[in-house]
């Protein structure tokens, strides 16, 4: 029976790819305990040019020159993120910037912001942000962040099948349209 309750608390690498896949905040925390990420570093590259670190790191004027860093954002204190930051780091990383998010260790504030990124810019769910962040740094976002990004999951997931609806509508009678002209 135990074997039972963990399968299905604990999210298999086929729901970790699939966006469809509609997460609890205790699956999401066993993903992010149970991957192992050798990263034990003070700042990470986790995407093209987007950089997870921590206060150390950003408060390091020879270090962020040495990454190249041209924008650093800083969550440590406010809002886990608000609509202005990702369109910030979106405009900056398309104009070819480095940019460091961070919080003061790096892995709950700053990571929630930036799995709030991937997942309104590059359309990724929050299980497939969690994964790809985690491929290069871990994390650990508290479970308000991620109550908060799992709300953010739907809503998302809600705009982007609203948004290709009537396509497939449009579509469907596009080809009905053509079977009754031959």
């Amino acid at each position: 029976m135990a074997a039972n309750t963990e399968k299905s608390s604990s999210l298999s690498e086929a729901d970790e790819a699939s966006a469809d896949a509609c997460p609890t905040v205790s699956q999401l925390r066993s993903l992010l305990d149970n991957r192992q990420t050798s990263s034990t570093n003070r700042v990470d590259e986790v995407w093209p040019n987007l950089y997870l670190g921590d206060l150390n790191t950003a408060n390091n004027r020879y270090e962020l020159w040495k990454l190249g860093i041209t924008h650093v954002l800083n969550a440590a204190h406010g809002r886990r993120y608000s609509e202005d930051n990702p369109d910030f780091y979106g405009t900056s990383i398309t104009y070819h910037a480095k940019v460091l998010v961070h919080c003061v260790v790096g892995i709950s504030r700053s990571a929630s912001l930036v799995l709030a990124y991937l997942m309104i810019h590059h359309q990724l769910s929050v299980v497939q942000a969690i994964c790809t962040v985690q491929k290069n740094r871990r994390i650990s976002p508290n479970a308000g962040f991620l109550r908060q990004l799992l709300s953010l999951d739907e809503e998302l997931r809600q705009t982007r099948q609203n948004h290709s609806r009537p396509e497939m509508r449009n579509h469907g009678e596009e080809r009905r349209s053509e079977q009754k002209e031959t």
